[in-house]
Order: C-alpha cells, then structure tokens, then sequence
C-alpha cells in the first residue's frame, strides 16, 4: 500500500472502530429497553414514566424503541431487561427469534398490562387483523414468556369496568414483594380468565384473580404485572414498587430497591427554598421551573403572607417573583424579611419583582443593586418595557451560575431604562433595541448573596432548560452550594 493510501483510509479506520459500550451506557447500571410504539392504551402518556421510575432508582439505564420490529439479537446484545409496553401487531420473524434468545439465554423480560395480550388468539381491536382481513398467528413462544395469553374463547379474557380494589401478595417470600407488606389499593382494571402457564409463581392477585406473577423461560427471568392501565393506576405506590422490583429481579435476579420509590426524591441537605409569588399575573408554567431538583426543596407562599414569621429558621434562599410595596408589608413583616437578607441567607429576584420595594432606598440601592422605575423620578427616567421580543442572551463566562451556558436565543419581555449600581457583577447581557444591555447581575450587597434574572415572563422562558438552568444555580450559589 502506498502512503498516500494508508494516509486516506486513516479516517476510515477511525470512523469504523468499534466504540466502547461504556460510551454509551452509565457503568455500573442495568440497561433496560422498554419495546412500545402500538398499544390499545395511552403508550405515548404511560410509556416516559415507565422510565422515569426506573431511572428515579439509580439502578436503570434506560432506552426506549416503538419500532420493536427492527430488532436483532446484535441490538439486543448490550442489554440486561426488556420492558414491554406494547399491544399490536406481531414484531417479524427476526425480531421476534432475537427476543426469544434473548431471554431463553439467561436475559430478563417485563411485561406490563397490556403486554400479555398481544400475540395469543384474542384480538386488539382490529389492529391484529392483516390487509386481507385474516388474523394473525399467535406468537405461542410470547406466551410461554409471559407465562399467560388471552383467549376469546369461553370463559373469555377481559376485565370489567376500572375500578378500586386490593392487591393482595400472596407470596411474600420472594425478593420482588419481600417488604412490601400484605396487600395495596389500587384503581386499575382487574384483568380475569388468563390462559395460565405451566410454571408461573403468583405473587399477588386482586379478588383472588392472579395479577403479578414471575415465570422462568429457558434461564432467563420473566416479571408480568396486569396493572398499570394508565398513569393514574401507574402512580399507586404498590405498582411503582413491583414494576422497579421486578424489572431489578429480571435483569439481575436480585432485589436491593427499597419498597418506597419517589420520582422526585429530595436530597437530606436540599436547599430550603421560599418562593414568593403575587402581586402580578403569570403563567402557571412557571412553577414548572422549580420541579424535579433533587438538590433544592421549593414552598410557594404569596406576599405579603409569607413574610408574616421568622424566615430564617426554615429556608435558606427567597425567589421572588412578585410585586409589591412597602406599605403592603407590616412592620413585623419588613423586619422579617430584613433580618433573613441581613443574615447571609441567599436572595433571587426574577423578572418583574425588580419592581419590588421601590420606597425601601435600602431594598434597591444595596441589596438588589437596581429598580424598575414605574415613572420618572429626579434623575431616574421611566423604564419601559415590551412583551414577546426574540432577543440572543450571552452570559457573562466565568462565574459558577454562568459558567459553561452557552449563548442562547430566548422569546422573553425586555426591560429598557431599569437602573443598576455600576458596581453589579454582570452576569447576562442582550442586544436589542427594546432592552438594556445588563438584563442579569450579582449584587455588591456585602451581608447576603443576591442574584437578579431579568427573563422569566413566560412559558417560552418557562419551558425554556437553559432558563431552568440559570435559575437552579443561581440558588444553589446564592445558598452558598
């Protein structure tokens, strides 16, 4: 080979050597596949807190497809459990050879409500049904999977209609309902006269009907749970446990997940966080902002209530986002909320509640470091603003809440003419028009760390994960984090 070849087939050689597994998947977790894309229930709704379940548990690594018909044993290969929360058409020949292999050689299966009913000789409406109006074959090895199908034949599988009922464990030796007491309530529907499989172990059962069983198929494990109609019936506390518990026992054949599994758990040392609201109208979406932070713990309370006791005991950062002024607060009231900022505690002031206080001269000279001005005033002109403006936002590079965010365009309300000490620590600046250059700053207030955001009017903002970003590490600086 002349050099002048090998040199050009070096990239090629790159570009298809094999990449590490570790590259991909999170060390030391199980990786779970959960199959979905048809089913006679709301796959699209149930289908993200499936995953979110699973990975709220820190033991999962979890992808999704909805087109199990592509499936081979090659793309099954790094994987340790297969969830399944589909109900339609039948996978292919190779898909449906690779998942039974999968499983038969020492992998684990999860079927989820509808997941038994698919592929014996029941129909799903009319989805089973070829071009031609002929049903399709049953998949007989999705069965012995399972450990159960469906069968239109008499007495027929189904379900009445959805109800609340227990779920009683009827096994609880097994590592999958060890703990988790004697029986739950659920509302679901109660699914009845499966066509039960030699081998199954009953776990647990609801008006004496079997509900939640494991099964062995070759060396693999198999966990079937009929519950989970929908997230109502998904959010029980007794289906989170199971469902996480089962798929861990699957993939692994151990049980380490506690009984209790919290999708938004906190933190022991989270950051207490008031948020002060009222004053101006909002979106809703903006308290979406705040949730699914493990690290910070967030009450809502509205002005002028929430400064009505002593702040200091019980949180270690105030957001306000409100407007209000002096003569709303009691004495008592203002006291409060002086004696928590004079005590070093942190303070985020968003958007519009740089407005707040404008006849406190120590509230917005020293610890904001700026103020809306509602009109002109001595040497201060009004300040202006302008709804719905497309504008491109810079943070400023170098301090912890900026550090790394990258430029980002942004739909927000922009603020003209808004004063600020020319000692800030600039943390955002735009170029528009309609807005002031320095639309975020940190406070020179000595006593306190004090952070003011100007975006944040609307669900563009709201929704926006650079704007949730921002705000996330403004309170974990501000709480000194």
């Amino acid at each position: 080979m002349s050099r002048l070849v090998f040199l050009l087939s070096l990239p090629l050689l790159a570009q298809f050597t094999p990449v590490p597994d570790r590259y991909y998947f999170e060390p030391g977790k199980l990786r779970v596949l959960i199959l979905t894309g048809r089913n006679n229930h709301d796959w699209r709704e149930t289908n993200p807190y499936l995953r979110e379940l699973l990975q709220a548990t820190g033991r999962f690594d979890v992808r999704v497809t909805e087109e199990p018909s592509g499936l081979t044993a090659e793309s099954l290969r790094p994987y340790d459990v297969l969830v399944s929360n589909y109900c339609g058409p039948r996978w292919g020949d190779t898909a449906e050879k690779a998942i039974e292999a999968f499983v038969r050689d020492g992998k684990g299966l999860v079927a989820v409500h509808a997941a038994s009913y698919p592929f014996g000789d029941a129909a799903v409406l009319g989805e089973r049904m070829s071009r031609t109006g002929v049903y399709q074959q049953p998949w007989l090895a999705w069965g012995d999977m399972v450990g159960a199908t469906w069968s239109e034949s008499e007495p027929k599988t189904g379900h009445g209609p959805r109800d609340a009922f227990h779920v009683v464990f009827t096994d609880t030796a097994h590592p999958i309902t060890a703990g988790l007491g004697q029986r739950f309530v659920t509302s679901d529907e109660l699914y009845r006269n499966f066509r039960l499989k030699p081998g199954i172990r009953v776990l647990a059962t609801g008006r004496d009907k079997p509900l939640i069983w494991t099964v062995n198929y070759g060396r693999g494990r198999v966990f079937h749970t009929a519950l989970g109609h929908d997230l109502d019936s998904m959010h029980t506390p007794g289906f989170a446990a199971t469902y996480a518990r089962g798929a861990e026992w699957a993939a692994s054949s151990a049980v380490t997940i506690p009984a209790a599994i919290g999708t938004n758990h906190k933190l022991p040392n989270a950051v207490r966080v008031l948020l002060v609201t009222g004053g101006h109208d909002h979106e809703s979406s903006f308290y979406s902002v705040f949730e699914n932070w493990r690290d910070v713990r967030v009450n809502v309370d509205p002005h002028p209530v929430a400064f009505r006791q002593d702040l200091r005991r019980n949180y270690d950062v105030l957001v306000l986002y409100d407007t209000i002024q002096l003569d709303q607060l009691s004495t008592q009231s203002r006291k409060n909320l002086q004696d928590f900022v004079e005590s070093g505690k942190g303070l985020v002031v968003l958007h519009h509640a740089i407005v707040d206080f404008s006849a406190w001269d120590w509230w917005w000279k020293e610890v904001v470091g700026g103020r809306y001005f509602l009109k002109a005033e001595a040497e201060y002109p009004a300040s202006t603003y302008r709804h719905d403006v497309e504008l491109i936002v810079t943070p400023a590079p170098g301090h912890p809440i900026t550090r790394g965010l990258p430029q980002m365009r942004i739909f927000d309300e922009t603020y003209k003419h808004v004063w600020h000490r020319p000692d800030v620590q600039v943390l955002l600046t735009a170029d528009h028009p309609t807005s002031d250059v320095n639309i975020g700053w940190v406070s020179p207030y000595a006593k306190s760390r004090v952070v003011y955001l100007q975006p944040g009017h609307g669900r563009e903002s709201h929704e926006l994960p650079w704007f949730r970003s921002l705000v996330h590490r403004a309170i974990l600086w501000t709480a000194g984090r």
